[in-house]
């Protein structure tokens, strides 16, 4: 099958980083939070959290609105690969 959107990765580079995982999974549980929430909660550092979140959103699992200097990233429901992994994160963690 033949990969038609560059920004597609494989699923081991998605998994790969406790950290990205952290955040994921945080955002599918919670749906909307700003960066502050995010690293309040992961215990994170901010360049790493922007870092996730920027390969999230190349990713379209999270989508990011913008209210004048406020950013809130949102998990992407509409995308069939987030829809999924919320799913599995939904039966791992029982919620």
């Amino acid at each position: 099958m033949e990969n038609n959107n560059q920004n597609d990765r494989s699923i081991e580079d998605l998994l790969g980083s406790r950290a990205r995982i952290k955040i994921l999974k945080l955002l599918a549980l919670k749906q909307e939070l700003t960066i502050s929430q995010i690293i309040k909660t992961t215990h994170l550092n901010h360049s790493s959290v922007k870092s996730h979140l920027t390969y999230l959103k190349s990713n379209n699992l999270v989508e990011e609105k913008v209210f004048g200097r406020i950013k809130f990233y949102r998990y992407n429901s509409e995308n069939v690969r987030a829809r999924s992994l919320k799913k599995f994160i939904d039966i791992w963690e029982g919620a």
